[in-house]
């Protein structure tokens, strides 16, 4: 029988984070599926001196950077589309104290796929001739230098010059999917947004699953296993880890804690107070689930998406059978 990977929240982020890591979050559209616990967790840990990188980035970046716990960022964009601009990175970054990186959203999986091929760059024509070929984070200098995305010439001599990409190869990922089974196989619902290539980037990946499947799930479904076993190295099972971002077909966005929790953001005080109750006053998923509420939970749960889950119902694990399969921390 194959040994079950299933880890306390604790205990992934004890083993795998550690100061001064290269550090990426897998999730689905900018405000979608992403394990907002993980960078919550890291925070209470006293991880810190992160280098961030993203693809596509909201809340966890937000809270991760205005915690103090990042000194610079490499991202393709961050934003919280309709809930505003985010306040904690604001303020960060045009203090001077994170240092940010542009890209953009094609050039950062594409660094993942490098990575991923193991080439030691990735050709491309995205983003020569705009200030992404040339502006290293805030430093106008880098427009003489032209370090960030140098030209090279084309071997075969026959499609002119193109740019260089820097593969991309986190220390650590942690990857929200909706379906994992006890080995580590992943299936995500909703928008990959590039999961796929950072599962094959980086150097250590944690899968946080909204729900743990029995593995013949993950045989009934092969073509939906987009994240294998032989990728992940441990699993953690945390329902509502996006909280109060949204996993599609598991619940809906918490609009009024979007607003809440990006309005705390924007200045030191209120930081440190919404950390006190959402990043310290809880110990276990219960407490978690108790800072939601039953009702909204409930509320959030009740998600005209909840179709999507349907075909795998029949293979969801009981609570009682993933304490068994959990690894003691």
């Amino acid at each position: 029988m194959s040994v079950s990977k299933l880890v306390s929240l604790r205990a992934a982020v004890r083993r795998f984070a550690f100061n001064g890591m290269q550090y990426a979050s897998g999730a689905a559209l900018p405000i979608g599926a992403d394990a907002l616990v993980f960078g919550s967790e890291m925070i209470r840990q006293g991880i810190g001196d992160i280098h961030l990188v993203s693809h596509c980035a909201s809340q966890q970046m937000n809270l991760l950077v205005a915690a103090g716990a990042v000194k610079s960022i490499e991202t393709g964009f961050t934003g919280l589309e309709v809930f505003g601009f985010a306040q904690g990175l604001r303020r960060k970054v045009e203090s001077g104290q994170v240092r940010l990186e542009d890209y953009s959203n094609l050039t950062m999986p594409l660094r993942y796929l490098a990575a991923a091929l193991g080439l030691p760059f990735m050709p491309t024509r995205v983003n020569i001739g705009s200030d992404l070929q040339y502006w290293n984070g805030q430093d106008a200098a880098a427009l003489d230098g032209n370090e960030k995305i140098p030209l090279i010439g084309d071997p075969f001599q026959e499609g002119g010059r193109v740019g260089a990409l820097r593969p991309l190869a986190p220390d650590l990922a942690a990857i929200h999917v909706t379906l994992a089974d006890p080995q580590g196989n992943g299936i995500m619902i909703g928008s990959e947004w590039s999961r796929w290539e950072l599962a094959r980037a980086a150097k250590r990946v944690v899968l946080i699953a909204d729900h743990i499947v029995d593995t013949a799930c993950m045989r009934q479904f092969p073509n939906l296993v987009r994240i294998p076993s032989a990728l992940t190295d441990a699993v953690v099972c945390w329902p509502l880890s996006a909280w109060p971002q949204s996993s599609p077909g598991v619940h809906d966005v918490d609009e009024a804690q979007m607003r809440a929790m990006n309005q705390a953001l924007g200045n030191d005080a209120d930081t440190r107070n919404f950390l006190g109750t959402f990043v310290f006053g809880w110990d276990s998923h219960a407490d978690f689930m108790a800072l939601i509420g039953s009702a909204r939970s409930e509320a959030l749960r009740r998600t005209e998406t909840a179709f999507l889950l349907d075909p795998y119902r029949q293979w969801f694990l009981s609570d009682r059978q993933i304490t068994e399969l959990t690894q003691a921390d």
